[in-house]
């Protein structure tokens, strides 16, 4: 009896226990399929000491995994790195370091990233000072554009240096004196390469052609003659045009210059990619369209195991149930959609790769566990998707996860069941494909985009700072001229200074001087009579022709006496025919450096001839000065001092009494110029 009391009270304990293990059997064998985020991301660790998620390929590869491994074994305590999407952890990285930690079961630096940069980074069993500091310097110092292993690296150097709590400090005061400002960004990206060529464009044409014009513009106002081969200038017209064969080798100075910027642009301006060169394989773009997919096959429900996991064991067993129950093939994949996953972010395109892989139809669901969003996918169902569009208003695909997303799954299921069927299934267009992750990281070429937009404005850009050096110069020759004595023949100015002895020189000081004057008064002369501006011209034309033959600007070194005085001459009449239009159109027979005459004496000419009436100016009429002479050509023009109408020269014509146009003609004659 006592045997058989114990087999009952064995039985009925069996039986007892029987009943207890099948009452709690829904959070047996289907839960123990769907491991938590905690236990995943664990035995991954236990793997290997870096674990990068395969969500974000086109921000951080899973290939760039022993890179973040060389950088933590410089810490010299084991480390643990986990890179996730950010919505992986949720409001707090430091609760799913604390619970991987728990799972895991060792000890070292536990460190969070994700593609916003440093979520944690917290010490377990192990001492590394500056911890806490260095997470606070990376947050606070680190561009908005740097990447997860670019963050990593500068973590690990802060903590090494020793001076993690002042550099915190530092970076928490200058982002205070920042305010709401990020800063400059570490990487160049496709505004800022626009920006670049837009300034190169800029630099390139505008600084060579600024430079080019200002030249000229100075050589211009040097020059003394008409650069065409010393032919009179058509009246009214100007200067004339520039030299050639000066011109042309400052055109090719001034492209040179260019040249050269564009080549320092292009190595200042150096970055052919943004980013911190990680690229992808194309292991990594389809590392979780291989994992999704192979969950897929073996359940119609596929948890991400790297999120929260926002389903609790009977919604999962009851989603379960009710898609094996439908019939209509449906597939039910959580998990989020970053925008640096291998679709871009498209719902769509995530769709037909796993639609690719799986090779069957199927209404694939798409949520967010994060979010809670929603989004549906049909691949040639026959259920009637305007249904599923149109569904009632008290059913809506988003809110809390926490709360909401099971029970809208469920609803969803609901509806799939009722929706009406489609004669025949729908057929998607096919998506657009997702930007190339190389290309997509690639900049434009320097010399492209607004590089020629560049070069238009700083053509503009050259010609607004021609002329306001122009202008410049202008008005600072003005101001300086204005603190010099008036100049001569302008009508009651004082008389200029004409010595009738003059020294080589004086006359080589008195010509630059007088032929700037006049090159000046062409200029700036408030439009003078054609007739005026006419013999000015000449006159200066006809002083180059005189001092100026290798038409160099400058007056040559072996110009003698006659000619530099001719010049002086020609030069002061070209001005007194600008001042005063009606004046004589003679000079002063006894001194022509005495200026116009503007009265007549009896006298016997140079020649020797009967006396007559000759050009006198105003001094020589009250009383007869003395005759210039200048030195004979003899000793280098050093010879003794002779009158000047003695002389051989065009100069020796106004002895005679010959008018300032004769002159002109004359002098050109002389040097064989029609």
């Amino acid at each position: 009896m006592r045997r058989a009391g114990w087999v009952l009270v064995t039985g009925w304990l069996a039986v007892l226990f029987c009943a207890g293990a099948v009452q709690a059997a829904p959070a047996g064998p289907a839960a123990s399929d769907d491991p938590t985020q905690y236990a995943y991301l664990a035995a991954q660790l236990r793997k290997s000491p870096v674990y990068v998620s395969d969500q974000i390929p086109r921000e951080v590869p899973r290939s760039t995994a022993p890179a973040f491994a060389r950088e933590a074994r410089r810490l010299g305590v084991p480390t643990y790195v986990m890179v996730l999407p950010h919505t992986s952890y949720g409001t707090a990285a430091d609760g799913l370091l604390a619970g991987v930690h728990d799972r895991l079961g060792r000890r070292g630096l536990y460190v969070a990233l994700s593609d916003t940069g440093l979520d944690a980074a917290q010490t377990y069993g192990v001492d590394l000072p500056g911890t806490a500091d260095a997470v606070s310097e990376a947050v606070y110092a680190m561009p908005y554009d740097a990447t997860p292993r670019e963050v990593f690296r500068h973590f690990v150097e802060v903590v090494a240096s020793g001076q993690a709590h002042q550099r915190a400090e530092e970076a928490r005061a200058a982002h205070e004196d920042e305010g709401l400002d990020d800063g400059p960004g570490l990487h160049t990206d496709t505004t800022e390469r626009e920006n670049q060529s837009f300034v190169t464009g800029i630099a390139v044409l505008g600084i060579p052609l600024t430079v080019l014009l200002v030249t000229v513009h100075a050589l211009q106002r040097r020059r003394v003659r008409n650069p065409a081969g010393g032919a009179r200038q058509r009246p009214g017209a100007g200067p004339g045009p520039f030299p050639r064969a000066r011109l042309l080798p400052l055109m090719a100075g001034a492209a040179v210059l260019g040249g050269l910027i564009a080549f320092t642009a292009s190595q200042v301006f150096d970055d052919t990619t943004s980013g911190d060169g990680s690229r992808p394989t194309a292991a990594d773009m389809r590392a979780r369209i291989d994992r999704v997919s192979a969950g897929l096959r073996h359940d119609p429900l596929y948890l991400d195991p790297e999120s929260r996991s926002t389903l609790d064991g009977a919604e999962r067993n009851r989603l379960r149930k009710r898609l094996r129950e439908l019939d209509v093939p449906v597939v039910i994949a959580a998990l989020p959609t970053p925008p640096d996953d291998e679709s871009g972010g498209s719902t769509e395109l995530l769709a037909k790769q796993l639609h690719d892989r799986l090779r069957r139809d199927a209404l694939m669901v798409f949520a967010d566990p994060a979010t809670g969003g929603i989004e549906l996918v049909n691949y040639s169902t026959r259920v009637d998707d305007s249904y599923l569009v149109d569904r009632p208003r008290d059913l809506t695909y988003t809110g809390p996860a926490e709360e909401q997303l099971g029970r809208h799954l469920d609803e969803l299921l609901t509806y799939v069941g009722k929706a009406p069927r489609a004669k025949t299934g729908g057929r998607l267009y096919d998506p657009p494909p997702a930007p190339d992750p190389v290309e997509e990281k690639a900049l434009p070429g320097l010399f492209t985009g607004d590089f020629e937009p560049g070069m238009v404005i700083g053509t503009f850009a050259a010609g607004l700072v021609f002329g306001l050096v122009a202008a410049a110069r202008a008005i600072a020759r003005r101001l300086i001229r204005r603190g010099r004595p008036a100049a001569p023949g302008a009508g009651g100015a004082a008389a200029p200074a004409a010595p009738d002895r003059p020294t080589l020189a004086w006359l080589r000081r008195t010509a630059r001087q007088d032929l700037d004057a006049l090159t000046a008064a062409l200029e700036t002369s408030a439009a003078p009579p054609e007739e005026a501006r006419r013999r000015a011209w000449e006159c200066l034309d006809a002083a180059a022709l005189l001092v100026d033959g290798d038409s160099d600007g400058r007056i040559d070194t072996d110009a003698g006496p006659v000619g530099l005085t001719c010049a002086v001459v020609l030069a002061r009449a070209g001005r007194t025919a600008l001042a005063e239009p009606a004046a004589a159109r003679q000079v002063c027979h006894r001194n022509p450096l005495h200026g116009a005459a503007r009265r007549r004496a009896t006298a016997r000419p140079a020649d020797g001839g009967p006396a007559r009436p000759l050009p006198v100016c105003e001094a020589c009429r009250v009383a007869s000065g003395p005759v210039l002479r200048l030195r004979s050509s003899g000793g280098g023009g050093r010879g003794g001092y002779v009158p000047y109408a003695t002389l051989p020269g065009p100069l020796a014509a106004l002895g005679d009494g010959v008018g300032i146009d004769q002159l002109t003609r004359d002098v050109r004659e002389y040097f064989g110029v029609h």
